[in-house]
């Protein structure tokens, strides 16, 4: 299936582009609802409602499955250590590998741009003045995920978004994040004046309408965005991280505030995964949660289908192998090696934001010494408790208190050039006696293991911290721009955008203070050691 997409994607960037403005996703946009009197939508909101949708379903996007599969699942959900292909795309040379192909990489931007950006704009347009509520619920998506999309690239198209029909400005990173807060601060600011307000019912595909809970994943988003740049700009993560904890209304503390997008179509994971056979199991994946014998690892990827009773892993970045030309590549070896879980991929269900994140945010604000964070101990292993109780696990104590297990190392039993020793001995139980650096080791460790099946979280946790410690590419085809041991670090500017907008990108080039490639690291991206 992938082979057949990437060959059209290459060829056909421009048209793709279009299919992609014309999904399912569009059902709403594509229904004239100005038909209708003017009246009759100020009535009963659908005069912005309309639009609230395709953000929803696009921040992560559903239909059509392959465009998610080019918008996270080849890079961020590989880069991250969770995922990775079994078959070789483009004769071995493809993002996995470092080779990035641009008409994949278009996706990442020119979903959120067509379908978050454009109507984030039209319900500004039509609902700031008299409909501020709906108006700040729209900020609090946009920053949801545009923040996702600065991370991916760096700077982007923010604040300065719509203002030229020809050229279009780019914010710095720093600029960009700047922006979010301020989003946010107005979004909580409008909120909390009207929480009781039940306009935005019939178009909440997360929490039916409840403003309550959305200024607890407001609050819970400054947090994450506050952590991110904590080593790049400390005064200001600990001023925003502070106000997320001072917040009267709080944050996301328990499963059922989970930030959990509702949709009617089936998780795209599940065609990549069971039809196609495009995604299996990360060696990464397989090293931590078989190490650690983790209770949720039948919850995230089931059995071998090759090797009974055990979980196997595929490292990244696989070259083509041997005897195996692309055309025959659906019969590689490691098809039968761990597929997903059942309970991540069969649903309906998007997790953007779990309770379990928020809690490991806290137990790393506390190792900052952010005021109103808690203690770090009882925030992290309320982290691990909460995240099992996700998956209905409530023995998790043991768990908790193993300060024994470790990551394992990998062996592949197809390759064994591919073997690598387990890239950490970092345990599960909380010492006190360690150093802050090796307690941040073990908050990042099991928040990745929480976080699971978001890749683009995971991998810019990784890049920002170097944790968990995530096996290289085995084949590393960047031509030099890239590292093998510190990892890709971003993805270009896009093809399209260099060839619709020169003059933009030319300016984004300039504020992401390196070059154009892939092993440029972001402006939140200051840690040396890794």
């Amino acid at each position: 299936m992938m082979k057949r997409i990437a060959k059209y994607i290459m060829s056909l960037s421009v048209v793709m582009i279009s299919i992609v403005a014309c999904t399912d996703n569009f059902d709403e946009l594509n229904t004239d609802t100005l038909n209708a009197s003017d009246e009759s939508l100020q009535q009963d909101f659908q005069i912005i409602g309309a639009f609230y949708s395709p953000i929803f379903q696009n921040i992560y996007q559903y239909r059509p499955e392959w465009s998610y599969q080019l918008q996270q699942n080849l890079n961020a959900d590989i880069y991250s250590g969770y995922m990775t292909n079994p078959r070789p795309f483009v004769a071995g040379a493809n993002n996995t590998t470092y080779a990035l192909v641009d008409g994949w990489n278009n996706f990442p931007w020119d979903v959120a741009y067509t379908n978050v950006m454009n109507n984030a704009q039209k319900i500004e347009e039509r609902g700031r003045e008299d409909f501020p509520t709906l108006y700040a619920v729209s900020l609090i998506l946009k920053v949801t995920a545009m923040h996702r999309v600065s991370d991916i690239f760096g700077p982007i198209v923010y604040t300065q978004f719509g203002e030229s029909e020809t050229t279009s400005s780019y914010d710095s990173q720093q600029e960009a994040y700047t922006a979010f807060f301020a989003d946010l601060d107005l979004a909580v600011e409008t909120l909390s004046q009207d929480l009781d307000s039940q306009r935005f019912v019939s178009f909440d595909l997360v929490y039916g309408g409840d403003y309550n809970k959305w200024v607890r994943f407001a609050n819970s988003l400054r947090l994450r965005l506050a952590t991110r740049i904590a080593m790049a700009d400390p005064a200001k993560a600990q001023l925003e991280a502070e106000k997320a904890l001072s917040n009267p209304i709080g944050l996301i503390e328990s499963n059922e505030d989970n930030f959990v997008i509702n949709g009617s179509q089936s998780h795209p994971l599940q065609t990549i995964n069971s039809s196609w056979g495009d995604i299996r199991m990360n060696a990464s994946m397989e090293s931590i949660l078989v190490g650690y014998d983790d209770p949720r690892i039948g919850n995230y990827f089931g059995e071998s289908a090759d090797y009974a009773g055990e979980y196997k892993g595929i490292r990244n970045g696989l070259p083509l192998l041997p005897g195996y030309p692309e055309e025959l590549a659906q019969k590689a070896d490691y098809i039968g090696f761990s597929e997903l879980g059942g309970d991540v991929i069969n649903t309906t269900q998007v997790q953007l934001m779990t309770a379990a994140e928020v809690y490991f945010l806290r137990a790393e604000a506390a190792l900052r010494g952010w005021a109103g964070a808690g203690d770090a101990r009882s925030n992290y292993e309320s982290g691990i408790s909460t995240s099992m109780s996700q998956y209905g696990i409530s023995a998790s104590a043991a768990y908790i208190a193993d300060n024994t297990s470790v990551p394992i190392d990998y062996v592949d039993p197809v390759t064994a050039a591919n073997n690598i020793a387990a890239a950490s001995s970092i345990t599960i139980a909380w010492n006190d006696g360690d150093t802050n650096e090796t307690k941040l080791e073990r908050i990042i460790t099991q928040k990745w293991i929480a976080v699971y099946p978001d890749g683009q979280e995971a991998w810019s946790e990784f890049r920002r911290t170097g944790y968990p410690r995530i096996f290289p590419v085995v084949s590393n085809q960047s031509g030099g721009t890239v590292d093998t041991n510190i990892q890709i670090r971003r993805l270009p500017f896009t093809a399209n955008e260099k060839a619709q907008n020169p003059d933009g990108v030319a300016g984004a080039i300039t504020k992401l203070g390196g070059a154009d490639n892939a092993g440029t690291r972001l402006w939140w991206d200051t840690n040396s050691n890794f």
